[in-house]
């Protein structure tokens, strides 16, 4: 069964060849040009791809061509090949002024041709206007990230010195009271020394009159 599918379609393969009549991998511009729906712009665009990209590998490779679309590709597939010898005759180049249909053809094939190249000079010119815009936002978000880092910074410097200030006073206060403790003690410690002598004294005198009374009692 599958034998007799490879024949079938060998055969319809072989018709497809024995009708084409264009080589696309060989036929010259003006041969391409024969082929219904294709024009001079159409063909050298197939000639150009050719040249870039080498031998079409399959037929419907041709859709790849700018301008070359689903329409124009079922017009002309009958009609072409990827092997063989072109049997059609060069189109031979009309010197009549072309007609508004020709024209009309010709410019929309221009205008498909250059459509890439025209989204690209847009998609360039919009990366150009945003580029700009971008920079400003980048510049604004850095200004504001270093003004907010100032006052961080001034902010921590005034409570560093609100600290210091603090810790100087408090130290100026400690250091007086120690100092007017210390004094007092030492005042204290005087009034002591110079006290004792004086009731040493005051003992004596006693001691003395206590003599005094006993020598002047009466004995019995």
């Amino acid at each position: 069964m599958k034998k007799v599918l490879a024949i079938v379609l060998a055969f319809f393969a072989s018709i497809s060849i024995a009708f084409a009549s264009v080589n696309i991998n060989t036929a010259s511009k003006e041969q391409l040009d024969s082929l219904p729906g294709v024009g001079p712009v159409k063909a050298q665009a197939i000639v150009d791809y050719r040249a870039k990209n080498g031998p079409f590998k399959s037929l419907e490779d041709i859709k790849k061509v700018n301008g070359i679309g689903d329409k124009t590709f079922e017009d002309i597939k009958g009609q072409i090949a990827l092997s063989g010898t072109t049997t059609v005759e060069a189109k031979k180049a009309d010197t009549k002024p072309a007609a508004p249909a020709a024209k009309a053809e010709a410019k929309a094939d221009a205008k498909a041709a250059a459509a890439p190249a025209a989204k690209a000079d847009a998609k360039a010119t919009a990366k150009k206007e945003v580029a700009p815009a971008k920079e400003k936002a980048v510049a604004a978000d850095e200004k504001k990230a270093k003004a907010e880092a100032a006052k961080k910074e001034a902010a921590d410097k005034k409570a560093k010195a609100a600290e210091e200030k603090k810790a100087k006073a408090e130290k100026a206060k400690a250091d007086k009271e120690a100092a007017a403790a210390k004094a007092k003690a030492d005042k204290e410690a005087k009034a002591a020394k110079t006290d004792k002598p004086a009731k040493k004294d005051d003992a004596k005198k006693d001691d003395a009159k206590k003599d005094d009374t006993k020598k002047d009692a009466p004995k019995k």
